[in-house]
Parts: C-alpha cells; structure tokens; sequence
C-alpha cells in the first residue's frame, strides 16, 4: 500500500485552539460532502527528505509542506508574486490564505476556489465568517473552524490586500466532470474523499465522489493538479434542466443572478467550473439555515423546494461548465 502523507490530516485539535464547535450535525446531512477525518488519524513522520513534484523546481520537506504559515508554492511563474499575508499569513492565528486556497486561488474540495472572484464579494465572505452569518452544517468541519478563526483575527487590510490578489487571477480549468455508476470506494483523510486501497468500485447512487487525480501530489499540495468529480448518470442534463430553466418551477434560473455562462454578474459569484461538493454544501447550508446574510435572503426562495438529489444535479452541471 503507498505511503500516505497526511499532509492536514494531524491538524485535528490543539492549532491556534480551535476545536470543534458544541452541536450535533443534521443528521440527514449528506455526509459525502462534509468529509470529517476520522479520529486518531495521524500523518507520517517528516524523514527530512526533500519532497519534489512535476515542472518545479522547489524542493519541500514534509515539516515545511506542513506549515500553515508558507504555503508551499511549487510553481511560482504560474501566477502573479503573493503578498505576504497570501504567502506566509501573520502569526499568530492569520494563516497564509495560499495554504488553503493555494497560490493559484483554485482551492480544494474542503475548502473555496477564490481565482476570479470579485474582491467585495471575498470581503463580505470573511466579513460573514467573522460575524457568524456564515457556518457549516458539520460542525466539526476543521476548514470552517480554521476559516472562522483567521477572519476574526486579520485586519480589513489584511482581507482587502487577500482578495485584491485571488480576485486578479484567471480561474482555470481544475475538475473533470464523470457520470459513472460505479466508483472506486473511498475514505476520508486530509478532510477529503481519496480511493481506499486496494481499488474496488462500488454504486454511485445518489451522492457526489469528488477526489483527487494524482493524491500524491495533492498532498504535497501542488497546485498544478486537480481533481475528479464522479457524478450519477444523467445527472448533468437533469442538472441544465434545473440551473436553465428552474427545473420547470422548482427553482429559479441561476443565470439570472450569476450570469451569462454561469460566469459570474457584478458581485453575485460564478458557479461554472467550481468543486461540486463546494456547491452541494452552500445550497444546504442556505437551505438549513446555517448559512445568512442579507445576500442570501436572495437564495432562500431558489433553495427552500431543493432535495439533495436536485443539489447533487446542480452541482453536477455548474462544475461540468467551463470556468
């Protein structure tokens, strides 16, 4: 079995203090999309052998792809120089933004993909997360708890300089959309879905399996590859039948908030291209009340008649979309 690095596995308790909010999750919460490591789980021990990847140049041991203030940038001639609170943060407590998001700002599945995004709209989000108005429904979602602490603790500044810089970067193409009716069985590590070991395939059904393509790499967070999103059969075209036409008045057209191509419109953000299991936990999370704010009062009606399986073809379709 190959080694796994566990690269944000051991970041379980004990960082900056944080630790999982009191409460329960709902428990019809699909889980799939709020992967939570499993208890225990710890990462490998740091060899001090330089790591490297494809194409770069840079060389990284596990101890320093591990540290949250400097995120590991394999491949800086693929995007313009970060600013410091990009790059390295502000200790204590303001980790570096391109550790999570990366450099490129594309992100992960347990995270946000930033590249492109108008810059208020990225300040009113770290507004939201400082104040409350924005949560997960899994309350022991390290990602939330690790974004919640960093917006309470940076200056305006700080967000404002951020988001200047994502919102300047071209978003590219990072996840491969497949309608397949068996997948490979998986398991949670680095709070995300990774093929178990040896590969077997099991039912789809009615979820969203959405891993990386080369884990090795992902792990060593290198920012040059991205991910697979397996998706249930049909699901895309009942998904264009939704975000097109509202699904026949179920919901409401998406392109009338977010644009020609799903693309984006002034502040309201683009849907085309991003993570699906990102998607499926914003319309829940809108839906269950975990996320508020006077811009989301705009979803409520798009949101309240949604099932999951109607979330899982939304999500399917915008992130089949070039971004």
């Amino acid at each position: 079995m190959r080694r796994r690095i566990r690269v944000i596995a051991f970041l379980l308790v004990g960082v900056a203090g944080l630790g999982a909010p009191a409460g329960a999750a709902d428990p019809a919460l699909p889980e799939w999309a709020y992967p939570v490591n499993p208890a225990g789980l710890q990462p490998a021990p740091d060899d001090g052998r330089p790591r490297k990847v494809p194409n770069s140049s840079a060389a990284f041991t596990l101890t320093q792809i591990r540290d949250l203030f400097k995120a590991p940038d394999w491949h800086p001639d693929a995007h313009a120089p970060m600013p410091e609170i990009v790059a390295i943060g502000r200790k204590p407590g303001v980790f570096a933004c391109g550790y999570c998001h990366l450099p490129n700002g594309l992100g992960r599945p347990e995270n946000s993909s930033l590249a492109g995004l108008p810059a208020q709209y990225i300040e009113r989000q770290v507004a939201d997360f400082s104040s409350g108005a924005r949560r997960s429904s899994e309350p022991r979602s390290l990602p939330i708890n690790f974004m919640t602490a960093v917006a309470k603790a940076a200056t305006q500044a700080e967000v404002r300089i951020a988001a200047e810089y994502f919102a300047s970067l071209k978003p590219q193409p990072w996840i491969r959309v497949v309608e397949a009716e068996q997948v490979p069985k998986t398991h949670v590590s680095g709070w995300m879905l990774v093929a178990s070991e040896p590969v077997e395939l099991e039912p789809i059904g009615q979820r969203i399996v959405e891993m990386p393509e080369d884990l090795e790499r992902t792990e060593l967070r290198d920012a040059s590859t991205g991910f697979v999103a397996y998706v249930p059969p049909g699901s895309i075209a009942r998904g264009e039948a939704l975000v097109s036409r509202g699904g026949d008045g179920k919901t409401i057209a998406c392109s009338i908030c977010h644009g020609p191509g799903l693309r984006g419109l002034g502040q309201v953000p683009a849907l085309a291209g991003r993570s699906p299991s990102y998607i499926v936990r914003q319309l829940w999370d809108m839906q269950r009340g975990a996320r508020t704010g006077p811009w989301v009062e705009l979803m409520k009606a798009v949101v309240a008649r949604l099932t999951i399986d109607d979330m899982v073809a939304i999500a399917a379709y915008t992130a089949s979309r070039a971004p």
